[in-house]
């Protein structure tokens, strides 16, 4: 990977800054995943063409992709932990300052169209939590059930094809245990829905917005039912341990 050098009298080899500069390149390509050979043969050419070889820019290229991907990807975790931790102080806050009754837990799903996340958020609570819990959808904007919806919700065993698009006003008044908002215009309209009730905040993105073919369409609201079950499992057993509590309690 180095030329030979001589060495000193005192047994060291005695290398230039030319020398230390192609180690440090050699040492930077080593952690890209590269061998020996290939990692001192690229910074060999680096060096002596003063600039990125060829072969070297797609690895770099591939590499920062690759990057980009991990941060997204620990970002996006970040938010399911924040959510989490939210879900939880939600929860525990529904035992402590607001008693429950022994009724059904009534949660209101809010998004800004009620065409997707909303309505798969209503529609896989009434799937996974039974009896237990009331599930509503409602928009700011409400403009119609999204036919992928449909089509994702069937895939997993849920008919959802009488489903309607809501408004947010027709639930005014109503009480809830949990307003849980799964956008930010949602959120930002609608920060504190009227009413007693512990509010969430799911941040998710609109599968609506992907453009491209009929199935990257449809994978993308695959992602977002996916997004919403992850968050809906845990909501529920965290739900039903307050309610437990509170009846206990009283």
């Amino acid at each position: 990977m180095l030329p030979r050098v001589t060495r000193r009298d005192n047994g060291y080899r005695d290398y230039d800054d030319a020398d230390l500069m192609r180690l440090r390149l050699v040492v930077a390509l080593r952690r890209l995943g590269l061998g020996p050979l290939d990692a001192g043969r690229l910074a060999r050419l680096c060096l002596e063409r003063g600039v990125i070889d060829a072969d070297l820019a797609p690895i770099i290229s591939s590499q920062r992709a690759a990057i980009g991907q991990r941060r997204a990807e620990l970002d996006r975790l970040d938010n399911e932990l924040t959510d989490l931790e939210n879900t939880i102080a939600a929860a525990d806050r529904g035992h402590k300052e607001r008693p429950m009754s022994a009724d059904a837990i009534r949660v209101l799903f809010v998004c800004t169209g009620n065409s997707a996340r909303s309505q798969i958020g209503e529609a896989m609570l009434r799937d996974l939590g039974g009896a237990e819990f009331e599930a509503f959808s409602a928009g700011m904007e409400p403009k119609g059930v999204n036919p992928y919806t449909v089509r994702v919700l069937a895939e997993v065993g849920i008919d959802w094809s009488g489903a309607r698009s809501k408004s947010a006003t027709e639930f005014l008044g109503e009480p809830f245990d949990y307003v849980i908002t799964v956008c930010d215009r949602a959120r930002q309209t609608c920060p504190v829905f009227p009413g007693d009730h512990n509010t969430l905040h799911w941040g998710l993105d609109d599968p609506a917005e992907v453009e491209g073919t009929d199935e990257q369409k449809l994978e993308a609201f695959r992602r977002t039912l996916t997004e919403v079950s992850m968050r809906i499992r845990p909501f529920v057993e965290l739900a039903r341990r307050a309610r437990r509590e509170t009846v206990a309690s009283h």
